[in-house]
C-alpha cells in the first residue's frame, strides 16, 4: 500500500481532490481510501498500484499543491539529516561572505554552477574559500548577524521530530562557523560541516581537515542510521543541490526542497510551494502536534 499526500500552499478545495483521483484513475491506481481534509490544506490517498507513475500524474494537478507519493510502512522517520544552505537557511553562506569581500558576484555565479551539479563540488568550494583570503574573521559573526535567516519552518520541523524520537543531524559543504550556531537555534542534535583556515584574525584561504562532500553526506547519514540501529527506510534526507544526491537517494525518504532541477529529479519529492513544515505532514504528523517555535 502506497500513501499519496497533497499539501496546498493555502487550502485544498473539493476541485483539487477531485482532480487528484482523476489523475490517479488515470495512473492505472486502484484507491483503497482517503483522510478527511488535514488542517483544511493535506489529503491522504492510500493506494495501490505503481508509485512512480501516480507521482506523475498527480504533480501535473494545477495550483500550488505539493505531492510526495511513499510507502505506507515505516512513514514516520526515526532519523532526520538535513543540507543547511537554502534548505535550512535561505541563503548560501559562502557567497553572503563573499559580499565583505567584494566578490559576491564572482562566487556566487561559481555555487550556482556547483549545485547544479556542473562543476566538481570539492575543486569549487576549495577554489572559493581561497579568493576570500585576507578576509578578516570578524565578517563571519557580522554575516550572521546580517544576513543569515532560518528557513520557515525549519525549526518546527527539527523540533517536532526530536519530540518523537527522530535523530537530528545537520550536514553542510558549508562551514562550522555558520553551523554550529545554526544548528543550535534549529534545535538540531549535531552538526557537520568544513572547517575555515584562519590565522591571525584573518581567513587563510584554504580548509583544515576532510571536505563534507555528497560522499561525506552518504556516509553519515549510513553512519548515523547504524549507530542508532535503523533501517535507511526509516530515515529522511533533505536537501537542495546536486552535492545532496546521494544521501537523498540513500534514505528511505529524500526530500527536495525549493531545489536544483537535477536533485528534484533524484528525489522522492519534491516540495515547490510549502515551507518544510510539509515535510511533518508527509510523515502523517499534524499540526496539534508540532512543537511551536
Amino acid at each position: 500500500m502506497f500513501i499519496a499526500t497533497l499539501i496546498a500552499k493555502e487550502s485544498l478545495n473539493e476541485r483539487d481532490i477531485q482532480s487528484a483521483i482523476a489523475r490517479l484513475g488515470e495512473a492505472d491506481v486502484t484507491i483503497a481510501r482517503q483522510s478527511g481534509l488535514i488542517d483544511g490544506r493535506v489529503l491522504d490517498i492510500f493506494f495501490n498500484g505503481d508509485p512512480g507513475t501516480a507521482r506523475k500524474y498527480l504533480e501535473e494537478i494545477d495550483g500550488d499543491i505539493d505531492v510526495a507519493v511513499q510507502p505506507e510502512a515505516n512513514r514516520l522517520k526515526k532519523l532526520l539529516i538535513s543540507d543547511m544552505d537554502s534548505t535550512m537557511i535561505t541563503v548560501e553562506c559562502i557567497d553572503e561572505l563573499a559580499d565583505y569581500a567584494g566578490i559576491k558576484s564572482e562566487i556566487a555565479a561559481i555555487t550556482e554552477r556547483a549545485m547544479q551539479g556542473e562543476l566538481d563540488f570539492e575543486e569549487a568550494l576549495r577554489g572559493r574559500v581561497a579568493l576570500l583570503k585576507g578576509l578578516e574573521t570578524a565578517a563571519i559573526q557580522l554575516c550572521l548577524d546580517e544576513r543569515v535567516r532560518i528557513m520557515p519552518g525549519a525549526e518546527t520541523l527539527v523540533r517536532t521530530m526530536a519530540r518523537v524520537g527522530a535523530t537530528t543531524i545537520l550536514v553542510s559543504g558549508g562551514f562550522t562557523k555558520f553551523a554550529k550556531p545554526v544548528a543550535q537555534a534549529i534545535g538540531f542534535e549535531s552538526f557537520h560541516a568544513n572547517v575555515l583556515g584562519e590565522s591571525s584574525g584573518l581567513l587563510t584561504g584554504g580548509l583544515d581537515g576532510p571536505i563534507v562532500d555528497s560522499a561525506r553526506k552518504d556516509q553519515l547519514l549510513q553512519s548515523a542510521a547504524q549507530d542508532g540501529g535503523l533501517s535507511l527506510q526509516s530515515c529522511l534526507a533533505v536537501g537542495d543541490g546536486a552535492n545532496d544526491i546521494p544521501m537523498l537517494q540513500r534514505a528511505g525518504l529524500g526530500v527536495a526542497y525549493h531545489a536544483k532541477p537535477k536533485a528534484a529529479q533524484a528525489a522522492d519529492v519534491a516540495i515547490r510551494y510549502n515551507d518544510l513544515t510539509a515535510l511533518l505532514y508527509i510523515q502523517g504528523i499534524t499540526a496539534d502536534q508540532w512543537v511551536s517555535q
